[in-house]
């Protein structure tokens, strides 16, 4: 699928997380089923404009606020970005981000 679609997917999948709305309640709200929906969120689908004017109704939003991506980059990018910015910190900072990536690290287990 197009970047478009994979971008626009992962600002819907951010909105509604960050509503606390999960998956399978958005899609009964826009009456679809939990599989289709997950599929536009990752990308691999596209919807169409009644689709689209369900999700924005249903996050409660206006459909510019889908296309707001300045934020939302690859992971090389990000990777990248972060290892540039590792680079002007110092120690006492580094060992706050180290016990940090070691608590995100502990979380998921």
């Amino acid at each position: 699928m197009s970047d478009l679609t994979k971008k626009l997917g992962a600002k819907i999948q951010e909105i509604r997380k960050s509503k606390g709305i999960t998956q399978e309640k958005l899609a009964e709200l826009i009456n679809m089923d939990t599989p289709n929906l997950s599929n536009i969120e990752r990308g691999k689908k596209f919807m169409t404009a009644n689709t689209l004017e369900k999700i924005v109704k249903a996050l409660g939003i206006q459909v510019k606020d889908l296309f707001d991506f300045e934020h939302i980059i690859g992971d090389v990018q990000l990777k990248s970005e972060i290892k540039n910015q590792l680079d002007t910190l110092t120690t006492k900072e580094l060992q706050y981000i180290h016990k940090t990536i070691t608590n995100i690290k502990h979380l998921r287990k």
